[in-house]
């Protein structure tokens, strides 16, 4: 009986705790459960100040050289650029350290207690090898000469007399306005032309920058349609500046095409200016100096063009003059843009172009920013120059 009852009470345990077991949730054995749930993502942090807005390296690869990356979406508002009066005078330290000591070597020489001939000649050395020629070189050297001795003048007087003689070599008299007007209903049309690699495509780019942030409305025509890097690069700088770009879909199009339908477009918007970027293969090919031709003949159906601006770069020396002649021959040069003089350049070279060509350095690139083309100032240059 003994035995009876505590049978019965072993099995009433055992089922007690076998309920109690068989009631537990089922726990997850480790290796056997689905991958628990990702924690969620942390609120993305506020832009610090002046984050807002950066490209990624991709974008960055994607812009051409010289030109601000096209970040995806609204582009961002760009500070208003300076005006162009007196950006010269702003950017004048860029000139004197690209001089290479040619104002200093002047100088020093012309300071000497004794001016005999053979200081004459270092003289004239000092100016063609800044890239002035050897006839304008002589001639400087021939009439500060002569003041000098008329005068006996000596230390700062010599200093004055070579920085009025320069200034005059230069042509502090010459119209360098840029004829950027409309007339009535119909656009001022500029021409830009000049070899590929002076900074020409970025010379539009940076003129269209330059003429909204004056109150301008602005056209771009893309008609280097032989280089598509070129048309690229044109429309981003459109797109950063505000401009709208008249290109061709098709790679090779016919760029007086091209330029007309800009023009076309211009007149029927009440553009106040148009922009066109020619084509800039070597100079020495005759097909382009021909279409050069076409593309001013073609414009001139509807639209006066106004300015031919010829961009060179500054340190191609003696090189950039054999350059201008070709294009001056193709078509009629109204300025020069001057590229590129704040590197290593040697600033005769804008004594020597206009000499050449007969037309002013009207602009002047002093740098890779968007806001480094200045309105060419003789008397700003020649003092960066000398160091004053």
């Amino acid at each position: 009986m003994e035995y009876l009852i505590i049978a019965i009470a072993l099995v009433v345990v055992i089922a007690i705790v076998g309920g109690a077991v068989l009631l537990r949730p089922p726990r997850r054995r480790a290796g056997r459960a689905g991958p628990a749930a990702p924690p969620a993502p942390p609120p993305p942090a506020p832009p610090a100040p002046g984050e807002a807005g950066t490209a990624t390296a991709a974008d960055t690869a994607q812009a051409p050289p010289g030109v601000p990356p096209l970040l995806p979406g609204p582009a961002p508002v760009a500070e208003a650029p300076p005006p162009l009066a007196g950006r010269m005078a702003r950017l004048r330290g860029r000139l004197a350290r690209s001089q290479s000591g040619f104002g200093s070597v002047l100088l020093g020489l012309l300071s000497r207690d004794g001016l005999d001939d053979q200081s004459w000649e270092e003289i004239e050395d000092t100016l063609i090898g800044a890239d002035i020629g050897v006839a304008p070189s002589r001639q400087l050297v021939g009439e500060l000469r002569t003041q000098v001795r008329v005068q006996g003048a000596r230390g700062d007087a010599v200093r004055a007399l070579l920085r009025a003689d320069l200034i005059q070599a230069i042509g502090a008299d010459q119209d360098r306005n840029l004829r950027i007007g409309p007339h009535g209903d119909r656009p001022a049309v500029v021409l830009i032309v000049g070899v590929n690699g002076t900074g020409k495509t970025s010379a539009c780019g940076k003129l269209a920058r330059a003429l909204i942030g004056e109150g301008q409305s602005v056209l771009l025509g893309a008609a280097d349609t032989f280089r598509a890097a070129a048309v690229d690069q044109l429309e981003t700088w459109g797109q950063r500046v505000g401009a709208r770009v008249v290109r061709s879909d098709r790679e090779g199009a016919d760029p007086a095409s091209v330029a007309f339908e800009t023009v076309q477009e211009g007149i029927s918007e009440r553009t106040d200016t148009v922009i066109v970027d020619t084509a800039g293969r070597l100079h020495t090919k005759t097909g382009l100096m021909d279409e050069l031709g076409k593309i001013k003949r073609v414009i001139e159906k509807r639209a006066t063009v106004d300015e031919v601006l010829l961009v060179l770069d500054a340190t191609t020396g003696q090189n950039g003059l054999r350059q201008a002649r070709v294009f001056a021959e193709a078509v009629d040069i109204t300025g020069i843009i001057l590229t590129k003089l704040d590197g290593t350049a040697k600033g005769g070279i804008v004594i020597a172009v206009q000499r050449e060509l007969g037309v002013p350095v009207k602009l002047v690139g002093l740098g890779e920013g968007p806001d480094d083309l200045a309105p060419f100032d003789p008397a700003t240059f020649v003092d960066a120059i000398l160091g004053d």
